[in-house]
């Protein structure tokens, strides 16, 4: 009999130390985790049509989260997946990922060199108040561009161009003269940036 209630207190103590172990909230690596599918491990995107996320500014990976969320940023899986995160989740995925190193994509499309030079001109004079340091470094809530991939950034400079995704005034402002040359010479700058 006593060996019986020494396997049932055993059990029962398992049983609880189990509910307590999935009783804890996931950590922000193990939710960084889902992310790795698309963006790559720990954020170094491995795909010419995903941002790497490491390095990211914090701010602007919270922001764009919640844009994705309320369906102000266009975006296929984007939309749907960040409705499943809570505002905590993503906070702590963003601090997360700002932590990881960046890592610059290992350009598969060629940068045309040409367009490096006219895109560098383009940023002297309407991006490098907010993208500093040649896109590596950023101000406020702007993301971190350089490295990205090329295929990714042009997505990116045409649905800014098109009007789909929505611009800050003060960067509306700037580039309003820009033309489609510019906007893709721009992309081939930062797809240069190491």
């Amino acid at each position: 009999m006593r060996r019986k209630w020494s396997g049932m207190a055993l059990a029962l103590g398992a049983l609880v130390m189990s509910a307590v172990a999935h009783a804890a909230p996931p950590s922000a690596e193990m939710l960084s985790n889902a992310c790795g599918g698309c963006h790559g491990t720990n954020g170094a995107s491995a795909g010419p049509s995903m941002p790497s996320l490491a390095g990211q500014n914090k701010d602007f990976f919270i922001d764009a989260m919640k844009k994705f969320k309320s369906g102000e940023r266009p975006g296929t899986v984007m939309s749907r997946l960040a409705k499943g995160y809570s505002d905590e989740q993503v906070v702590a995925m963003a601090e997360f990922f700002a932590q990881q190193k960046p890592a610059p994509a290992a350009q598969k499309a060629a940068v045309d060199r040409a367009k490096v030079a006219k895109g560098k001109s383009v940023y002297n004079s309407a991006c490098k108040r907010c993208h500093l340091e040649n896109g590596k470094d950023f101000e406020e809530d702007t993301p971190v561009v350089a490295g990205q991939w090329l295929k990714y950034l042009q997505i990116q400079m045409a649905e800014f161009q098109s009007g789909a995704r929505k611009m800050s005034e003060k960067k509306t402002e700037k580039v309003k003269s820009l033309t489609a040359d510019d906007w893709d010479a721009v992309a081939h700058f930062y797809a240069s940036q190491k």
